[in-house]
C-alpha cells in the first residue's frame, strides 16, 4: 500500500511539474510569437558608429520588418545610406531549440556575420554573433510599440564594447486619398 501510494504521489507530482514546464514553453512560445510581431513594418532611423576606425560615422537607415508564416523569428531588410552612399542590410534569425540562429548580411560565408546564439528577456532581445576570431553581440530593444533601439558590440579583451548604436522609429503608413478635379 504505502509503495502504491509513494508512486501515485510521485507521479502526480511529476505530471504537475510536467505540466507546469508546458506551459512555461507555451507561454515563452507566446512571448517570442508577439515580440517578433511587433517587428513587423517598417522602420526608419539614424544610427553612428561610436567606436573603431569610423568612429562618429553618422548613417541613416530604413528597414521592412517581417516574420516567417511556419517559424518563430524575423527577417528585417532595407538600407542604410551614409551621404550619397547606400548600403543595402539584412537580418534573419529564427528560433532554434531554445536558442536563435540565422545571419546579418550574408553570413560569416561572405560578408557578413552569423548569428550563433540568442536570448529574448521581456522586450529585449539579446544575439551573440561570429564572423571568424571576431565575437560579440547585437541587442534590438523595443522601448514601446514604435521605437526600437539597436547596439552592437564586439569583444575586445574579454569586454564588450558598443560599436554601432541606432534608433529606429516605426513609419506611418501612407495614406492614400483621390479626388477627382471637375
Amino acid at each position: 500500500m504505502y509503495c502504491s501510494r509513494s508512486f501515485a504521489i510521485g507521479a502526480a507530482t511529476f505530471l504537475a511539474a510536467g505540466l507546469a514546464a508546458t506551459g512555461s514553453f507555451a507561454q515563452t512560445i507566446t512571448v517570442e510569437k508577439t515580440y517578433f510581431k511587433s517587428i513587423q513594418g517598417k522602420w526608419s532611423g539614424p544610427g553612428s558608429i561610436v567606436a573603431g576606425k569610423y568612429k562618429g560615422t553618422k548613417f541613416n537607415c530604413t528597414f521592412d520588418g517581417k516574420t516567417p508564416k511556419r517559424a518563430t523569428g524575423m527577417t528585417i531588410s532595407g538600407t542604410c545610406r551614409v551621404g550619397i552612399f547606400s548600403q543595402p542590410m539584412s537580418i534573419e534569425i529564427k528560433k532554434v531549440g531554445r536558442s536563435y540562429r540565422g545571419q546579418f548580411l550574408d553570413g560569416a560565408k561572405g560578408k557578413g556575420l552569423d548569428i550563433v546564439s540568442g536570448r529574448l528577456r521581456g522586450k529585449r532581445l539579446v544575439v551573440g554573433i561570429n564572423r571568424k576570431k571576431l565575437n560579440g553581440s547585437m541587442v534590438a530593444n523595443m522601448r514601446n510599440k514604435n521605437r526600437m533601439q539597436i547596439t552592437i558590440s564586439v569583444k575586445v579583451a574579454k569586454r564588450l564594447i558598443p560599436v554601432i548604436g541606432l534608433t529606429l522609429n516605426r513609419r506611418a503608413g501612407v495614406v492614400r486619398t483621390s479626388a477627382t478635379l471637375d
